[in-house]
This record gives C-alpha cells, sequence and structure tokens, in this order.
C-alpha cells in the first residue's frame, strides 16, 4: 500500500517532497513496522516522523500538524495512506486559482472504493488497487453518517480540523471537488475497526466525540448480516464503476450536496470534536 500511495502522488500528481509520518500502536506486529519502514527508507528516505502508542483521536492531527510544520511555508498536500487524490486539473493550476480569489485550501470528497462483489479482500501488487476495487460510492456519509469532505491541499498559514476533514477558518470553493479515491475497505479493516469500537469504549483510546466508534460499529453492523460483504446494491450508495482519471458520473451535484449536508451537521456539533486538546 505505501508503495502503491507513493508511487501516485509522485507519478499523478507530481510530488517530490514526502514527509511521511508513521504511527504505531501496541497491536502493530513488528515484522509490519520493520517492512514499512524499509520501504519508505528505498523509496524516499527515511520518515520524518514515527511515534508509537495509544491511537487516541487527537493524535492523528497532532502527527499531521508536526508534518506540516517540519513541511514549512507554503502548500502542502495533505493525505491518509488510504487516500489517493486524483485531480482533475494540475495541482499546480488549482492553487493558482485559489489564490487569485484569496482561498487558502483545496477541497475534495471522499470516494470509497469497494470490490465488485463487495467483499473485504485483500489484493497483490501484479493485479493492483483499480482493478481489485472497481466501483466507487458514497458509503461514509450514506451509510457510516461520516464527515466526506477532505481538504485535500491547503496553505501553511491555515488550521485544519481533526482528520482533515475541513479548515477552522474557511471553506473550500473550488469545484468541482476533487475526488479522494479511499481504499480503506480492504482485507484487515474488519478487525481493526472491531479493536477501534473496543478501546473508545473502555477508555484505552481517548476520544473527542462518539464519531469514530459509531461509525466503526455501523460498518461492523451492516457486514455482520451478508456474510462480510458490503452491499453494493444499495442505491442509497451509488456505487458504480470507477477509475482514476474520470471524474465519477454524477460526481458535480453528489459532492457538492455531500459536502453541503456535511457542513451543515458540523454546524450543529459541538465545536470541541473540530479542536486538537492541548493544541
Amino acid at each position: 500500500m505505501l508503495t502503491s500511495f507513493i508511487t501516485h502522488y509522485r507519478e499523478r500528481v507530481g510530488v517530490s517532497d514526502f514527509y511521511l509520518g508513521f504511527h504505531f500502536t501496541e497491536h502493530a506486529p513488528h515484522s509490519v513496522r520493520d517492512e514499512l519502514l524499509s520501504v519508505c527508507e528505498e523509496l524516499i528516505g527515511p520518515p520524518t516522523l514515527i511515534s508509537q502508542g495509544p491511537w487516541h483521536e487527537e493524535v492523528h492531527s497532532q502527527l499531521r500538524d508536526h508534518l506540516r510544520v517540519r513541511a514549512g511555508a507554503g502548500w502542502h498536500l495533505i493525505a491518509d495512506s488510504d487516500e489517493f487524490h486524483d485531480y482533475p486539473v494540475p495541482v499546480t493550476d488549482l492553487i493558482a486559482d485559489a489564490e487569485s480569489v484569496g482561498s487558502k485550501v483545496i477541497g475534495g470528497l471522499l470516494f470509497d472504493r469497494v470490490a465488485e462483489d463487495g467483499a473485504i479482500r485483500s489484493w497483490s501488487v501484479e493485479e493492483g488497487l483499480e482493478k481489485a476495487y472497481p466501483l466507487g460510492g458514497y458509503l461514509t456519509p450514506r451509510l457510516l453518517g461520516g464527515n466526506p469532505g477532505k481538504i485535500v491541499a491547503a496553505h501553511s498559514s491555515v488550521r485544519l480540523a481533526l482528520g482533515s476533514h475541513r479548515n477552522l477558518d474557511a471553506s473550500p470553493i473550488n469545484r468541482p471537488l476533487v475526488p479522494v479515491h479511499h481504499f480503506k475497505w480492504r482485507e484487515g479493516v474488519l478487525p481493526d475497526l472491531a479493536r477501534r469500537v473496543s478501546e473508545h469504549t473502555t477508555g484505552a483510546w481517548h476520544e473527542v466525540g462518539p464519531w469514530i466508534r459509531n461509525e466503526a460499529a455501523k460498518l461492523l453492523r451492516h457486514v455482520e448480516g451478508r456474510d462480510g460483504h458490503i452491499d453494493v446494491t444499495d442505491e442509497r450508495l451509488g456505487f458504480r464503476p470507477a477509475a482514476f482519471g474520470e471524474l465519477p458520473e454524477g460526481w458535480d451535484k453528489d459532492s457538492e450536496e455531500l459536502l453541503d449536508e456535511a457542513m451543515r451537521l458540523s454546524e450543529d456539533e459541538d465545536w470541541s470534536r473540530e479542536l486538537v486538546p492541548g493544541s
């Protein structure tokens, strides 16, 4: 996954400087840790940051903000390791357009990629992510009730909310929103989600609010009665064939409606969710 992530941003997006951070919980096997760090070293050099310990909700934002400081002044592309931005035009053009109207962020929206039959399956490098997960849809907002909005690029002067779901100072104005192909629904995600529910419920992992464990629990309940599969026939989720380099069918309308809905919901929530404790 790390190799595909770096290759995507280097070859498709044109990223030359990577600032990567790794966080390892107590559950992470040492063999996986060693392999990830070895691949990182081989492809781009040592990671910028390595941390370990409980996966408290605020850790993600703390790591991200540390990496942004290390990256220095200017524009930053921001992505989790399972998020692949698919810019409809060169990102430099989007930045220039944003600066021309005084905007300091570029917005995107999660486009969940899944297997053709909805199975939480594995994949191989030879097969590739695109072939393994050929369908795209709106699983995160429509099934899990999560915020699908993502800030995909931001100037160093702006603050981002938890999970980079929005900018705390202003909303992105670029249209269309950038599709963020979300390759989360792979083999291994179900035990990970179950662990999140358990650790957040017991308090072993801190949470700012119950949103993460609620979303995880919804996915687990959904697949429990479907032999571990996501229901790709559910019309609410909007699954359709997807590929890099092609705006999803109906993307302009769907993405704007979903972002507007997410913004309305966020305005109704406690703003403490959007701030990182201790920041």
